[in-house]
């Protein structure tokens, strides 16, 4: 049982904890109006310390289609951290009014504090450049569905891999899974963080790091693109010179295999070209709505609903 969990992590579930909330997704998936009133009475508080346009209306909209109400705030300086309140008292006070925190923050680490002082079931929705679980939750129910499988795929990443923390869980999660085989796509300036290398390593799986991305594209599964992190960047000279190292245009895309498909958890910015969009292998836009039925199933999961 998931409830009264925090999830900060990937690795905070088992594989088969995970499969259970993808289950549940798949039937909310068949069935919605079936889930519309499964959080009646209930209140999710919606803490988002850094921008966000989809993983927070994911979440607020996730809330409001099982039945449920949603409270919080988009701009920190609108809440009593402007005037000076710990995250850990932030946490006490907010756990009062609500049944489930979503928080993200720019700081790696601020969930779990949070989750160490908060009465109630608290969801990582990106701290820093660590981590962003449920994001990773998100795509293992596109490649489920798209694939048909988790086992056995050739899995290419392919832009910031330094800072991109969707990279960095979905990578560890993964890690979990048959037969994966790992291709690191970066300029040399943002390449994998050793951690996660670490983490493939122990896991026995193989990977490989490259910089040409036409060379490696013909062997994918799956390309899951990211943009270049502007925020995470302290030389804005550095990001200039890195922001388009790689563009996905359909001349790549024909190098393609038939069934591969195209992921990314948005925002794009010149990573891929919209003349890719109507490719049917492009499934970034089917992912997003994949996000909204997995945050649905998670906060059932947390909150103990049947």
């Amino acid at each position: 049982m998931l409830k009264g969990r925090n999830l900060i992590a990937p690795v905070d579930f088992s594989m088969e904890e995970i499969a259970g909330v993808l289950d549940t997704a798949d039937r909310i998936i068949e069935d919605q109006a079936a889930f519309s009133q499964k959080c009646r009475g209930k209140v999710l508080a919606s803490l988002f310390y850094e921008p966000s346009t989809r993983t927070k209306f994911s979440f607020d909209t996730a809330m409001l289609r099982l039945g449920g109400e949603v409270i919080g705030f988009s701009d920190p300086m609108t809440s009593s951290t402007a005037k000076g309140e710990t995250v850990a008292d932030s946490a006490k006070t907010v756990s009062q009014y609500a049944d489930i925190i979503v928080v993200r923050h720019p700081k790696e680490g601020t969930a779990r504090l949070m989750g160490r002082y908060a009465d109630c079931p608290v969801i990582n929705a990106g701290d820093g450049g660590h981590m962003h679980p449920t994001q990773t939750l998100t795509d293992l129910l596109t490649i489920r569905h798209e694939m048909g499988t988790l086992d056995g795929l050739t899995v290419g990443v392919c832009g910031d891999l330094m800072f991109g923390r969707t990279i960095h869980s979905l990578v560890t999660c993964l890690c979990r899974c048959e037969g994966i085989h790992f291709v690191f796509i970066s300029p040399k300036e943002l390449r994998m963080p050793e951690y996660v290398k670490h983490a493939v390593r122990e896991s026995g799986h193989q990977w490989e790091e490259t910089t040409d991305l036409e060379g490696v594209i013909p062997k994918l599964d799956i390309l899951y693109m990211s943009r270049v992190q502007r925020e995470r960047f302290v030389s804005e000279e550095e990001y200039l010179r890195l922001k388009d190292y790689f563009i996905l245009t359909p001349e790549k895309m024909a190098l393609a295999k038939e069934k591969m498909i195209v992921m990314h958890p948005l925002p794009r910015v010149n990573e891929i070209a919209t003349a890719v969009d109507d490719d049917p292998r492009a499934a970034y836009f089917r992912q997003v709505k994949f996000g909204m039925y997995v945050r649905m199933a998670l906060i059932m999961a947390l909150l103990g609903v049947e």
